[in-house]
């Protein structure tokens, strides 16, 4: 067994032994992490920035010392000196592996940037924001009457738009005076017009008739990625939109990763709470600059976001989510100001939070609720919020039901041997020939299958880098529909399967779906632990929705939809074979987009819809998968591919798939271990 200290590199979730000295960035180059770097380590580009993270990591069975990594030298210093570094940052050429570390690697040090899917979906909704802008004419002061500008603005906005007495920010009376004597006595306020906890005030001014708008941002704060989106509050538009990666997943890929890491270290919550708080104004300054907005001009915004996230976002210790009975701090909606989460927005900007349903069904899932309205429809619906954590709610006009499922990260190329997250080159689509069980695929960033003329030229930038969700979710439904893999998810040997890229890999077997080594590129296979992976994250899933029919006492739905940014690029079909759904008709699976980002548009765009949504968040029922029997029953059957007792008539109408068992005798294949 190896002594070398264990390197683990966040968000890629590459890991490997290295000896004590070895650079940062030679590590990344041999486990084939996506590290930039073009002045050859010399500690002049800057490229390779890094940030260690230092303390006890339970899902990766490390704990991290503060001497993990050599000591900041004086290449680092000079750079430091002359451009600076943010807190925290190493250069990955300069610093040297002394003991077990876990590396996260910044999005801009990543040469092929992360592709964040969470846009803005195509929806009509009535427009009726919070914040909005009045034009007034205000009399002017005279020796006869001794009010104040602020009490005459005031009088005016009442007589001309028959608004309550209003507060001002300590902002808007700094510039009031000034105001109001450029603009002739005619300004334009924003007003943001109260809820229960704000009474309504005056939170900018501007001198005569202001010809510009005012926006809100409506965030999805995902455990994966943050996204927003930049909105008009006179005309709804969205007029940018931009996500990152979370800059927690450094703490873990998980939920209960993070709840375990807070746990364990003293500082931990506090770490990941400015963790993301820092990533959301990144994110903002990006989509300010975006839209070629000032961030000033940003004066409300609605956050969506898990009970993990919720809590870790206020600042709230997220040590009561890790624990039955999984208790929350609040489950109510939230106002607060801005500046109370370090956010940088205009000085006023106020933010709304949707209510979390309960201890582990969000504010996200009541923003998909919002969006998809399942309270109001006629047929039975399901509808899966894929993620690191999905959110599935089935229902109709009669009742609806809730619940979570720990799915983990695998579905979005986390724990998968050549897995990553969706980026160019990233293999999103599969095919398998079976006659030859030969295959072909798509990457992100090219429209032409690996098997057709032109593909090596429009893959000329990016290369071929590895496979993402959606990929190994087409590819492990391919290898099952030709044979390859069997319904218990045992890739089968060359001369079980007739397929020539089988080959033993240990005491398995694993599946070869690219080979660029020639050309200095990676060797892509699917291997037996990979299919075991996805065979977790999917039974935990279809189990969820299969409890909610069990509770509904239903044994099938009238249409399912996929919900969040990974659900939009699923195949309806590869996902029924795979079993993370119940069978339905083809044509009733659809995909809602970011309906969670639509939900938080919603609520920002119109006030009504925050009172609405947290009325429908009372009427939902949350089943706790934690503590039901049938949980475990379903999540056993559901293992296999795509079902052991389920019988999915519709499907096996529609494809075939292979009666088969690789583990059974009569082939020199590997075997698996029996159960003790």
């Amino acid at each position: 067994m190896t002594t070398d200290p264990l390197v683990i590199f966040t968000p890629s979730g590459k890991r490997g032994h290295f000896p004590v000295g070895t650079p940062v960035l030679t590590a990344a180059r041999q486990l084939g992490v996506d590290l930039d770097s073009v002045c050859g380590g010399r500690g002049i580009c800057s490229k390779c920035q890094i940030t260690p993270s230092y303390g006890e990591f339970s899902k990766h069975g490390v704990t991290v010392a503060a001497d993990a990594l050599s000591d900041w030298n004086s290449v680092e210093e000079r750079y430091d000196s002359i451009r600076g570094l943010k807190q925290g940052r190493r250069l990955g050429c300069q610093a040297q592996i002394l003991r077990d570390v876990v590396i996260d690697v910044p999005a801009e040090s990543q040469v092929h940037k992360q592709v964040v899917r969470k846009r803005a979906e195509v929806r009509e909704i009535t427009m009726n924001p919070s914040t909005r802008l009045y034009y007034v004419e205000v009399q002017e002061p005279d020796m006869h009457d001794p009010s104040g500008d602020l009490e005459r603005l005031v009088t005016a906005l009442c007589r001309d738009w028959d608004l309550p007495d209003l507060e001002a920010d300590l902002g808007v009376l700094r510039n009031l005076q000034k105001a109001l004597r450029k603009g002739a006595w005619k300004v334009t306020v924003a007003v943001h017009l109260g809820d229960a906890v704000f009474s309504p005030r005056i939170v900018a001014i501007w001198p005569g008739f202001y010809e510009g708008t005012i926006y809100g941002l409506a965030v999805d704060l995902g455990s994966t990625t943050i996204a927003a989106h930049l909105c008009d509050l006179r005309s709804g538009e969205v007029v940018a939109s931009s996500g990152i990666m979370n800059p927690q997943i450094r703490f873990g890929e998980d939920l209960m990763s993070r709840v375990s890491y807070g746990m364990m270290n003293p500082t931990g919550s506090d770490e990941m709470t400015r963790a993301v708080r820092e990533g959301m104004n990144a994110l903002f300054v990006q989509i300010a600059s975006e839209a070629q907005i000032d961030r000033d001009l940003i004066m409300d915004a609605v956050f969506v976001c898990n009970p993990v996230m919720h809590h870790l976002f206020l600042g709230i210790d997220a040590y009561e989510l890790g624990q039955a009975p999984f208790a929350l701090a609040t489950s109510d909606a939230l106002s607060l100001r801005a500046l109370e989460l370090d956010l940088n927005l205009h000085p006023a900007a106020r933010v709304y939070i949707l209510p979390c349903i309960a201890g582990h069904v969000g504010a996200d899932a009541a923003a998909v609720a919002l969006s998809e309205a399942p309270d109001k429809s006629e047929d039975l619906v399901l509808i899966v919020d894929v993620g690191t954590n999905a959110e599935i709610l089935l229902g109709n006009r009669e009742k609806v039901l809730a619940c979570s499922s720990p799915t983990g990260p695998a579905f979005e190329g986390a724990q998968i041997s050549s897995g990553q997250r969706a980026a160019p080159g990233a293999i999103e689509h599969v095919e398998i020939d079976p006659v030859t069980k030969l295959p072909r695929f798509k990457v992100i960033g090219s429209d032409i299958w690996s098997d057709e003329d032109g593909f090596a030229e429009t893959i000329a930038q990016t290369g071929v880098t590895g496979i993402c969700g959606s990929g190994i979710i087409e590819v492990i439904a391919e290898m099952r529909m030709t044979g390859i893999v069997d319904g218990p998810g045992l890739i089968g040997s060359a001369e079980q399967t007739g397929s020539p890229n089988c080959f033993a890999d240990g005491r398995t077997n694993s599946y070869l779906l690219y080979d660029g080594t020639a050309a200095g590129g990676p060797l892509i296979t699917v291997t037996n632990t990979d299919v075991r992976q996805i065979q977790m994250a999917k039974a935990a899933l279809y189990s969820g929705a299969r409890l909610l029919m069990d509770k509904f006492g239903v044994d099938k739905v009238d249409r399912v939809v996929l919900a969040g940014a990974f659900g939009a690029h699923i195949s309806p079909k590869h996902a029924m074979v795979l079993g993370m759904i119940p069978d339905a008709p083809l044509d009733k699976v659809t995909s809602a987009g970011n309906a969670a980002g639509t939900g938080a548009r919603i609520a920002l765009l119109n006030t009504d819809a925050r009172a609405e949504i947290e009325s429908i968040v009372r009427q939902i029922h949350k089943i706790e998968t934690a503590i039901e029997p049938r949980f475990q029953e379903h999540f056993v059957n559901a293992s296999a591919i795509p079902n052991a007792v389920e019988p999915f008539p519709i499907l096996n109408a529609l494809v075939t798939i292979p009666a088969i068992n690789h583990n059974q005798g009569g082939d020199r294949g590997p075997r698996r271990r029996g159960r003790r």
